[in-house]
């Protein structure tokens, strides 16, 4: 392995180690503000420190998007996927949400067929049952205890893999920053609606309030982590390439693990972990058996 690589594979570990301690310090916000709210104000600071770096690096010229409606698709994908993810963690342990998240991988495989064209191989099937008996695990509690909100990071994971695709779809329209800025101002509607649907739907936990100086900081802090995860995973795949990158992303569970424990004494129980395995290695499967792009075309 060349030192080029084995960096890449060190600083993209750290992103998205990064991506899980913002996960952390969002459900130290339950019960103290909505959801709704919380993902509304951590993207509108986002998209407004992007915006602003955009435009001092690359002029006006970069916040005209070759396909608008591709990219309001990716930010409505974004915003959906954020919205039942900050929910989620709202209502349950981090570890559990994230590994049900952790199903996305093989939906894009599957949604690769319909929306790409691309033929959807044996092994994705295989990955799918695998994944779909972890699933089965990890639910099997939170179902009987929480309803059907247990379902929302299986949301999560289906509008995330939809943006996946969005994002395989629009590659090539923009430098990587402009496609964040296009991706997080897409949302940004979707997500207004739904933090105003909320306050209004009579539901106590969505009503929203003037958040003091300790929500609005800690949403800041989870955009700059967030920017920062995502910047970092990037350069990592950049030195490494995609397919040497890919299998760090599961680095999260571990940390999430971590957090939910450290932070909220939240323990997942043996079952739970079983199933987070079992999906994780679905997602690896993927990985082992994804034949491999050339050289050039692996840092897209």
């Amino acid at each position: 392995m060349q030192p080029s690589e084995r960096s890449g594979i060190l600083i993209a570990l750290c992103g998205f180690a990064l991506l899980s301690v913002g996960d952390a310090v969002i459900k130290s916000m339950a019960g103290e503000f909505s959801p709704l709210g919380v993902a509304a104000i951590r993207f509108a600071l986002g998209a407004a420190g992007l915006s602003l770096l955009l435009g001092l690096n690359e002029g006006r010229a970069a916040f005209r998007p070759l396909n608008p409606r591709l990219q309001a698709v990716r930010g409505i994908c974004l915003a959906a996927a954020s919205l039942c993810f900050f929910s989620a963690i709202f209502v349950m342990p981090l570890a559990t949400a994230m590994a049900l998240a952790f199903v996305s991988p093989v939906i894009v495989a599957l949604l690769s067929g319909p929306l790409l064209g691309e033929k959807v191989r044996p092994a994705v099937w295989v990955a799918s049952m695998i994944a779909l008996s972890g699933v089965v695990l990890v639910l099997r509690p939170n179902l009987a205890e929480l309803g059907w909100v247990a379902l929302l990071p299986l949301l999560s994971a289906f509008f995330f893999a939809s943006m996946i695709i969005a994002n395989r779809a629009s590659a090539g329209q923009g430098s990587a920053m402009s496609m964040q800025v296009f991706m997080q101002i897409g949302a940004m509607p979707v997500l207004i609606l739904a933090a105003t649907a909320g306050h209004f739907s009579g539901v106590e936990s969505l009503r929203l309030t003037v958040p003091d100086w300790t929500i609005a900081a800690r949403c800041a802090v989870v955009a700059v982590t967030a920017s920062a995860a995502h910047w970092l995973a990037y350069i990592g795949t950049q030195r490494a390439g995609a397919a040497t990158i890919a299998p760090t992303t599961y680095v999260q569970m571990l940390v999430a693990t971590f957090m939910g424990w450290w932070w909220f004494g939240d323990v997942p129980d043996l079952l739970t972990l079983v199933g987070a395995a079992i999906i994780i290695g679905a997602g690896l499967l993927l990985w082992w058996t994804t034949p491999r792009e050339p050289a050039s075309a692996a840092t897209d």
